[in-house]
């Protein structure tokens, strides 16, 4: 068996801005693996597909044929983006040896609800991945939550065991944030072992500010630029005060937030106020509500239970800079830094992630980690549709 690999991580988060596709050589497996990103891109989504896939992740109404055409679509749209990302790589695509797809959410319930006489969870990914094994030749790992959710977990967040490999430190604790569409902390103690790693989503990350931005823009922008937009405006502190009431922020976790939380009818309580406060207090006041959330959670579920001295922040979040002056102000005994300060650009984080996810379902490791998830116990995650490439792979010389 290959001791290093080259794996392409695909990413396409509840931000439905479109495909994130990193090349990673990957040498081993398990906690002692070592990473090199070679090539990183990310291709927004044309209009029409964000659209449709808008509908059916805020819970419209839209045909059993909308949702098949898009799972299909999105396939083939990922094989082009490996394809892509090695042309610019300067690679040869069969030099690829697996690809690891998150694919795209478009529901999910980590908490059970009543459904046909039953207590039902459930989480749903589209794209199809026999088009990435088809068209690339490449083996594909995909569909990495339901095996989590299948023992007891939320199937999310996964990226906590990738984070443990790539951010533990003997002396320093840390609290990775990645700040997608939605906002998720992972709590790793000074010297610690695997078990002791929490994680969970705090709420709306970009999700709220981009939706604003979007309407405000007639889409002409699609996110608030270093946070410059917010920068200008002032917090509405009664409306503060109502989204931050929310309930969500109250659970303890392990919990799991998406559109089905943060989508149309919370951004709806923002927009009711339209004409009453000007656009830049609006954003101001939703950025306000993300760097307050984050806060809250890692003051309140994450700080009690060890020290920590580090906030790593990851995700397009990483980029408005008023929001990590706010994050900076409201955790004043955190050193905040970016990931790309440990050698991990923002951008890339999550597809790297899923990367290295890959490469460990491959080698029959488990992905998950219980502490965070919920999960009943370690499993290995995810679905694999085998490329041309399956023997060549393992080692097996063809006959």
């Amino acid at each position: 068996m290959k001791e290093a690999r080259l794996v392409v991580g695909l990413m396409t988060g509840t931000s439905l801005d479109g495909v994130d596709a990193a090349l990673v050589e990957i040498i081993g497996s398990g906690l002692f693996t070592q990473i090199k990103l070679k090539h990183f891109n990310s291709a927004p989504f044309d209009s029409r597909i964000r659209d449709q896939l808008l509908r059916v992740a805020s819970g419209k109404l839209v045909s059993v044929q909308i949702i098949s055409h898009l799972n299909f679509l999105l396939g083939i749209l990922y094989s082009e983006a490996v394809f892509r990302l090695c042309k610019q790589a300067r690679i040869d695509v069969h030099q690829v040896d697996l690809i690891g797809s998150h694919g795209q959410t478009i529901f999910h319930q980590s908490e059970p609800s009543s459904f046909c006489g039953r207590r039902i969870a459930s989480t749903l990914q589209i794209g199809e991945p026999a088009f990435l094994a088809e068209n690339t030749g490449i083996t594909t790992i995909y569909d990495l939550r339901p095996r989590d959710m299948a023992a007891g977990g939320k199937g999310a967040p996964l990226i906590p065991y990738v984070d443990y490999i790539l951010f533990r430190d003997l002396r320093l604790g840390r609290v990775l944030l990645n700040i997608g569409g939605i906002a998720n902390v992972t709590s790793i103690p000074p010297s610690a072992k695997i078990v002791q790693v929490k994680a969970f989503d705090t709420g709306p990350g970009n999700m709220v500010i981009d939706a604003l931005i979007r309407r405000f823009t007639q889409n002409q922008r699609k996110f608030d630029h270093r946070g410059d937009i917010a920068r200008s405006g002032k917090v509405i502190p009664s409306l503060l005060e109502s989204l931050l009431a929310d309930p969500y922020f109250a659970l303890k976790p392990p919990k799991t937030a998406g559109r089905e939380q943060f989508g149309e009818l919370f951004v709806s309580k923002l927009l009711d106020q339209e004409g009453s406060h000007p656009f830049e207090d609006l954003v101001c006041t939703a950025t306000e509500v993300t760097a307050r959330s984050i806060a809250r959670a890692i003051t309140e579920f994450v700080l009690p239970q060890a020290h920590m001295d580090q906030l790593i922040i990851s995700g397009g979040g990483a980029h408005n800079d008023f929001l990590l002056q706010r994050l900076a102000a409201l955790l004043p005994q955190l050193e905040v830094s970016r990931s790309d300060d440990f050698g991990i650009p923002a951008d890339a984080k999550e597809a790297i992630g899923f990367a290295i996810l890959a490469n460990e379902t491959f080698n029959l490791h488990a992905g998950n980690v219980p502490s965070a998830t919920g999960a009943r116990h370690p499993v290995v995650l995810g679905k694999v549709v085998y490329g041309n490439n399956y023997k060549s792979l393992r080692g097996i010389v063809k006959s």
